[in-house]
């Protein structure tokens, strides 16, 4: 798209990388800052400097957060015997919305899927699997998404972690085939968490 600045095509070409963001919806975003004070748009750009600068991941659990330790990992009111692996950031917090899980994460960032060049060991299952041999999880649940990958994903930890005395279950298919646990309602993936499934193969 060419405007009459290049600047404000700069600015465009960028926020349409965003996801879900195509030319038009970036124009306008562009449009929207170049009417706003220039202190607010300071304050924009710092938050997103800080954001990719400043932010870390848990040690121990791959979340996002502002320390080494994430506030869900360092909570002494979670039920540390229990692991929930999740695909991503997002998952996390749709089951935290829930207010129907009280243990702990292990964030893969990323399912196996050959086709787009990631495989086991670009996912930190290696270190899920050393938080295993600690000794103080009881139970992993394996809550990724139900697609091809995400099922290969679930069968690959599956026959990594079986040799410890550890539960290994799965969420309810309450969530479809396919479906991404982001976009489930809130009641049906509390649903899914409570009514887990030892895992079969």
């Amino acid at each position: 798209m060419n405007t009459s600045s290049k600047l404000l095509d700069r600015a465009v070409e960028h926020f349409s990388k965003l996801p879900g963001i195509g030319k038009k919806s970036a124009l306008r975003m562009a449009l929207f800052i170049l009417k706003q004070p220039k202190e607010n748009v300071e304050l924009f750009a710092q938050s997103l400097i800080s954001l990719r600068s400043d932010v870390k991941r848990c040690k121990i659990c791959n979340m996002v957060s502002d320390s080494e330790l994430c506030p869900i990992c360092s909570s002494p009111s979670r039920n540390r015997s229990v692991v929930c692996v999740v695909e991503s950031v997002r998952d996390v917090l749709s089951i935290e919305n829930t207010q129907r899980y009280n243990g702990l994460y292990h964030v893969l960032d990323g399912i196996i899927s050959p086709i787009d060049g990631v495989g086991p060991s670009d996912l930190p299952i290696a270190e899920l699997e050393e938080r295993i041999k600690k000794g103080e999880i009881k139970e992993v649940i394996l809550a990724l998404s139900t697609s091809m990958e995400g099922e290969t994903t679930s069968y690959f930890i599956y026959n990594r972690l079986k040799k410890y005395e550890i539960v290994i279950s799965s969420i309810a298919r309450g969530v479809a085939f396919g479906d991404d646990l982001e976009y489930t309602d809130e009641l049906t993936l509390a649903k899914s968490i409570e009514n887990r499934q030892p895992f079969k193969i």
